[in-house]
Parts: structure tokens; C-alpha cells; sequence
């Protein structure tokens, strides 16, 4: 091997063991940055619901996308109702008259088991199923965004199958 056959093995093999450990660097900081980012979304979700069921109207609305193109709908098997809201005013309406006609808070349902949380960018899909004490099985999506740093709700669906659903 000449001498500058051996340099250039030496070189591209150092090059290489640094890009290797950069790629180890850049993959720690990404799987981080996501866990801290799911902690954030689970966190919202969690406040949100908070302010809902203690009927904290101006905190509840801080976690909700303020659009025209957002969506909140539920699907009630047990009495076979639905509702859907397409539009933050919608939203809004609802929830605000809903508040107003049920004043008294209520305990939250415990914390979702099992949520799954998929990031794209700005941009999350949450799901997860919980039994609630109310009204037994349900099954949640959120669709949620970052705005201005912080994640709120683009959407929601609720599914709710009682309790007389068997797996």
C-alpha cells in the first residue's frame, strides 16, 4: 500500500467513525426532542379535560385550535346518538351553552393507559381507549397542532360503546 493510499484509508476511516457518531448524536437528540413533545401533547390533553369537566371556560378554550377547519364530533352506541361540530364557533357554542346549563364541576376520568401519539412535524394523531364511569368504553382521537408553541386541539372524536361491549 503507498503512503498516500494508507493517509487517505486512515482519513476516510476517521471521517467515518465521527459521522457514526454524529448520526448516534442527532438520533438520541431527535428520540428526546420526541418524548418531550408527546409529554407536552399528553399534557394539554390532560388540562384540557381538566378545565372541561371543572367547567373552566377560559382555560378549556387556551387548548383548542381557534378555526373554521377544526372538528368535534361523538358517536354514542348506547343511545344511538351523534353530534358533530365543524368549526371552532361550533366548538365554541356548545361548549360554552353546556357550561352554562351544567355549572357544577365533575371529577375527570383517570388517565388514559396505552395512548398512542404519532408526531409529524407541527402536527399529532393521539388515540386511546378508557373506561369511563359514566359512560363506560370509549375510545378517543385527537388530532392535534402546535401553535405558537404550544399543542391544542384540531379535532376530536369519541366513540362510546357503554359497558356492555366485550373484547
Amino acid at each position: 500500500m503507498t503512503r498516500i493510499s494508507y493517509i487517505f484509508s486512515i482519513l476516510f476511516l476517521v471521517l467515518h467513525l465521527s459521522c457514526e457518531k454524529r448520526m448516534e448524536q442527532i438520533s438520541k437528540t431527535s428520540e428526546i426532542s420526541n418524548r418531550l413533545e408527546k409529554k407536552a401533547i399528553l399534557d394539554a390533553l390532560h388540562n384540557e379535560t381538566k378545565a372541561a369537566f371543572g367547567r373552566d371556560y377560559e382555560v378549556w378554550k387556551t387548548y383548542w385550535v381557534h378555526r373554521s377547519q377544526i372538528s368535534k364530533t361523538y358517536m354514542n352506541f348506547t343511545d344511538n346518538t351523534f353530534s358533530e361540530m365543524n368549526s371552532w364557533k361550533e366548538i365554541d357554542d356548545f361548549v360554552r351553552t353546556y357550561f352554562e346549563n351544567h355549572p357544577e364541576p365533575a371529577p375527570p376520568p383517570a388517565q388514559p393507559e396505552n395512548v398512542k401519539v404519532e408526531i409529524y412535524g407541527t402536527g399529532a394523531w393521539v388515540s386511546y381507549e378508557i373506561m369511563d364511569q359514566v359512560f363506560g368504553e370509549k375510545r378517543e382521537t385527537r388530532l392535534m397542532e402546535k401553535e405558537d408553541g404550544q399543542w391544542k386541539i384540531a379535532g376530536m372524536h369519541t366513540t362510546i360503546y357503554g359497558f356492555k361491549r366485550g373484547k
